[in-house]
């Protein structure tokens, strides 16, 4: 019995194998969840950017990144979201800030983005318009009539007719740093007054120049501009434009250039306007 005492236990240990790599968790199935739902969102970015138009993407940056509850394009409706109902037979479009519960507007009023638009068919609008459509259809009658209309863009604007004469390379409308106006300009100056002999309306005229290529310890832009502004003014009355017809003549010098490039050549330009009669509107 003495001798069994003295034997050192039996310790049995037991190893337990486990094949095929064990279960690690499930977050790495989180993870590339969230990848694919990334790549997938972007290559549908990438197909919307190609196979949508401007607008289009830009209607839907903004359903993505509402403001307000108003629509600049509305269906006639009256609502908040410028959407149809029973009455929006009543209702015309509206081009502008649309029409809202707290903002309403009146439909007469509503119908464009300045309130004085042609559309409005009024007799001024349209006796403007009649003098656009026989300036901007001259250009046919003749090779140099032709020529001279190449100088020459008009747009409608809240002010009235604007008729902007301007110079292209190698073809100036005044002798190089001068006033003095080259047969280009009286040529112009000779259809503008014909023209214009239609209407009644007062006479704007405002000179811009190209800016300089370097800082000049005085620069002659401010009385270039001037000086050109007062020569058309001359121009017109010598093609009988009534004196009182003119109404202001003003040198912009070079503050409002059209292209990015200050110095560029088309920035040199003339515009004759045909004043709205504010008393009417």
């Amino acid at each position: 019995m003495g001798a069994q005492a003295n034997v050192a236990p039996v310790i049995i240990k037991k190893k337990k194998i486990v094949k095929g790599g064990g279960h690690h968790g499930g977050a790495w199935k989180v993870a590339y969840a969230d990848f694919v739902t990334a790549m997938m969102a972007f290559f549908m970015l990438m197909w919307l950017l190609n196979a949508t138009t401007e607008q289009q993407r830009k209607g839907i940056a903004d359903y993505f990144s509402p403001t307000i509850p108003i629509n600049r394009v509305s269906g006639g409706g009256t609502g908040a979201f410028g959407g149809d109902s029973i009455f929006s037979e009543e209702n015309l479009p509206k081009n502008g800030i649309g029409g809202t519960e707290s903002r309403a507007s009146n439909e007469e009023n509503a119908r464009g983005d300045t309130g004085t638009d042609v559309s409005e068919q009024d007799g001024e609008a349209e006796a403007l318009k009649a003098v656009d459509d026989m300036l901007t259809g001259r250009g046919g009658e003749s090779m140099v009539m032709e020529n001279a209309m190449r100088h020459v863009v008009t747009r409608i604007t809240d002010e009235g007719l604007v008729i902007e004469l301007f110079e292209l390379d190698d073809i100036p409308l005044f002798e190089p740093n001068s006033d003095q106006p080259t047969q280009l300009l009286r040529d112009l100056a000779d259809i503008i007054a014909s023209t214009t002999k239609a209407v009644t309306n007062g006479i704007a005229i405002g000179g811009y120049v190209a800016s300089n290529p370097i800082v000049w310890a005085n620069n002659p832009v401010w009385n270039l501009s001037a000086a050109r502004s007062t020569s058309m003014r001359k121009l017109l009355e010598e093609a009988d434009v009534p004196a009182d017809r003119i109404k202001r003549v003003t040198g912009h010098a070079d503050r409002k250039p059209l292209l990015q490039d200050r110095m560029a050549t088309r920035n040199n330009r003339i515009e004759v306007i045909l004043l709205r009669d504010i008393s009417r509107n």
